[in-house]
């Protein structure tokens, strides 16, 4: 169980107050039970076939005798690692399971691979005994570039290693029915193929077999966690005045949603240590769903704490902490005293991670209709793949691809801009001169290998940034951000400015905008 602090809030509480009566005058919660897809649009498209996720706690219990099954499988023969192969939906809660559960209650280590980086793939390829390593193939669609390549890749590793026959059951894949990862499963002799609902989309696949599989392989007690889950549904159901309070859900949701429309649209993360990495999932449902129309909140996920002054207007934080931990209190009180709203989620014990997965669903939802955009689409993710696929003609074409403007060049660097500029730095003044407090953000991407020393040193740089330009910043390595983050960086309001680091034998500054 969780409960909800809503007393940070100051002002911004009559606001939320007010959206909750108009979220009852319009019975959106009933509305959304009921899979009413005019809450969002007159249009059903791409609506009434993504709002599985609301059934998902009665689907994962057919599943479950199944799933515990195969698990068991595994445990009795000689596995000891799984190395996940995905991107967004199929890979973040993977990892935020594994992140969590992962020492105490493992069976197996779980590791995630959603970076392209030649460096990442090898790293695993080189650090797994492949006999003792189960690969676990996951893409809603069937058909994600990414996830493919690596499948290909590992899949021919085993079996020049080993044979056809023992490479089809090392692995295992996740798809819906009918993809195309289906088949290629098939016809390889795939260990097992999970199909999971279609009417689910992939940020909102947490607690289906996406998520789960991965879970129960590291260990999690899946009725445990599906109980926490499921009095979070109970509670969402929640429709009538008197009680509103007790949905958390519905709150949340009008709080971000409200707020948003406000200009309060930075919805900044604290989380006690040891589920951290919980913000990494909430980072893609947040910035998918609301990411467009010139419309977003922008997730601010494992930023460095600074000066309070140092925040803008623009700013909303929510902090979620175990119920024995107080990391951030100190530091949230200044927050609250300084007029910023503070929403304060205080879980039970590591299992109420279920509730918590639903519940920032469903506020999600919410918040799309108080918003009046569509939260469970992607349409710029959707054009730019467009794009990429006229690019790539054209080189086939052409034999060669169209370069950007170049801004500035040396022996250790090469920037691109809109710009010519005498120095990197005055390059960097340029781009960051256009920032505007309590507006703007800065997202840092990083085409480059993801291990923790590089992340620490881009941190290091958000920090700076922070502190010298007052706005929020983000960081993301690629391919993976694309995945997660993507659709708001190109449907929002523009308000972004974006540092792009691309690695080529040395490592290169781009900007992208």
């Amino acid at each position: 169980m969780s409960a909800l602090n809503l007393s940070g809030l100051g002002q911004a509480k009559q606001i939320v107050e007010n959206t909750l009566s108009e979220l009852l005058t319009q019975n959106i919660i009933g509305r959304i039970w009921q899979k009413d897809h005019t809450v969002w649009s007159d249009d059903p498209t791409e609506i009434s076939n993504r709002l599985g996720w609301l059934d998902c706690i009665d689907s994962a219990k057919k599943f479950l005798p199944e799933v515990n099954e195969f698990v068991q499988e595994i445990k009795s023969e000689k596995y000891k690692n799984v190395l996940v192969m995905g991107m967004g939906g199929s890979s973040l809660a993977p990892e935020v399971f594994s992140s969590i559960f992962g020492k105490d209650e493992r069976l197996l280590n779980v590791y995630v691979l959603d970076s392209t980086h030649p460096e990442a793939v090898k790293n695993f390829a080189d650090k797994l005994n492949h006999e003792e390593t189960l690969y676990v193939v996951s893409t809603k669609s069937g058909g994600t570039v990414e996830t493919l390549s690596f499948m290909k890749f590992f899949y021919n590793l085993i079996r020049n290693e080993y044979g056809i026959e023992k490479a089809g059951k090392q692995f295992v894949a996740i798809t819906d029915p009918g993809s195309g990862l289906q088949k290629i499963a098939g016809e390889l002799n795939f260990r097992k193929i999970f199909l999971n609902d279609p009417d689910i989309g992939g940020r909102y696949s947490a607690l289906s077999l996406f998520g789960l599989v991965p879970a129960a392989l590291v260990g999690v007690d899946l009725e445990k966690l599906l109980q926490s889950s499921e009095r979070a549904v109970m509670k969402s159901k929640i429709n009538e005045a008197d009680k509103i309070h007790e949905n958390n859900a519905a709150i949340l949701g009008s709080l971000l949603g409200a707020l948003a429309n406000e200009g309060k649209n930075k919805l900044t993360l604290l989380y006690s240590d040891e589920i951290k990495y919980f913000g990494s999932w909430l980072e893609q449902l947040i910035a998918e769903s609301t990411g467009k129309n010139g419309k977003g909140i922008f997730p601010v996920d494992l930023e460095a704490q600074t000066e309070v002054e140092n925040y803008g207007t623009d700013r909303i934080f929510v902090y979620t902490r175990l119920n024995d931990d107080h990391p951030y209190d100190e530091f949230v009180y200044k927050l609250k005293t300084a007029g910023h709203p503070v929403v304060e989620i205080i879980l039970d014990d590591l299992y109420s991670i279920g509730a918590e997965y639903f519940n920032w669903e469903m506020a999600t939802a919410i918040a799309g209709w108080k918003m009046k955009l569509q939260p469970f689409d992607q349409p710029n993710v959707e054009s730019a793949k467009v794009q990429a696929k006229k690019l790539v003609a054209e080189y086939q074409e052409r034999g060669m691809l169209q370069s950007p403007k170049l801004s500035y060049e040396d022996e250790s660097i090469t920037v691109y801009g809109h710009e010519e500029s005498k120095s990197i730095e005055e390059a960097l003044n340029k781009l960051l001169s256009k920032v505007e407090k309590n507006k703007s953000y800065i997202a840092i991407q990083g085409f480059v290998n993801p291990d923790e020393e590089t992340f620490e040193a881009f941190n290091s740089l958000r920090s700076k940034l922070l502190n010298k330009y007052k706005v929020a910043t983000s960081f993301g390595f690629g391919p993976r951000f694309l995945h997660s983050t993507g659709q708001l960086h190109k449907g929002d309001d523009g308000s972004g400015l974006f540092l792009q680091f691309i690695e080529s034998g040395s490592l290169k500054f781009t900007d992208s905008r």
